[in-house]
């Protein structure tokens, strides 16, 4: 049987970069924190009969770290909404939840492929492409590698698949990329030991050796290793994974890469 090593509330990625739980990256040297897919409005978005709930829990999930950590500044990764087209209603549900963490913090919008061709200017006003911050360079991870920088990505939805229909967010990272999970219940996200995790991440030339895993539940962050050898693991006839004690986020619905 496999377990993680010893579970934290954070644990450093690479340099410049920590995991915290719920599944958020934190930058030490410019207080930054940065959330990843968020897809806001997701229920309104797929014309669904659910309540808009998951909006205002993402949106009390970042005011409780950002307290916490005392973040200067909260940049979202892309796909901050799930689309363009909302109701009046779920629009100003969003733009709500973004001015009540504009109270205490910069709020930095990287732009989205769900953000689409109009980068939801309507919804969510100015959007930016990327930014930098201390010596990362922050994109969505949707487009063509920008290879030589230091990179901090979302869109793949890194997770855990541990069977059982367990999956578990996690952050791939090596010295070179960092790739934040998912903060939308709604994804059970991209198997990170997949081939198509690793053709991902390929095109940031990173390797399975190079990069390592750390799992996020809702309160804890566990460490798993090198993704090589965890897949190599995982892979094996009869590999077992021991799950953390610390309760999962529930994955809902489908994925929404």
């Amino acid at each position: 049987m496999m377990t993680p090593s010893r579970s934290a509330e954070r644990c450093e990625l690479a340099r410049g970069v920590v995991a915290l739980a719920p599944g958020l990256a934190w930058m030490p040297q410019s207080r930054t924190l940065i959330a990843a897919d968020a897809h806001l409005a997701y229920e309104d978005v797929i014309g669904g009969t659910l309540p808009l709930w998951s909006t205002a829990e993402i949106v009390a999930t970042l005011a409780l770290v950002r307290a916490r950590m005392d973040a200067r500044e909260i940049v979202f990764l892309g796909d901050i909404v799930h689309g363009a087209r909302m109701s009046e209603g779920a629009t100003r549900t969003v733009r709500d939840g973004l001015d009540l963490l504009r109270t205490h913090a910069t709020v930095t919008l990287v732009a989205g492929n769900h953000e689409g061709r109009s980068r939801a200017f309507a919804v969510l006003g100015a959007t930016v492409e990327a930014c930098e911050r201390d010596g990362w360079l922050l994109v969505h991870g949707d487009r063509p590698a920008v290879l030589g920088t230091r990179t901090i990505i979302g869109h793949l939805h890194p997770s855990l698949h541990m069977g059982g229909g367990a999956n578990v967010p996690a952050f791939v990272a090596s010295d070179a990329l960092v790739v934040v999970p998912a903060l939308t219940p709604y994804s059970p996200g991209l198997d990170l030991l997949s081939e198509d995790f690793a053709n991902a991440i390929g095109m940031w030339s990173v390797r399975r050796s190079d990069a390592h895993v750390v799992a996020a539940t809702i309160d804890r962050v566990y460490p798993f290793g090198s993704l090589a050898t965890l897949r190599t693991t995982l892979r094996a006839p009869s590999a077992t994974i021991a799950r953390p004690t610390s309760r999962f986020r529930k994955k809902h619905l489908r994925s929404d890469r």
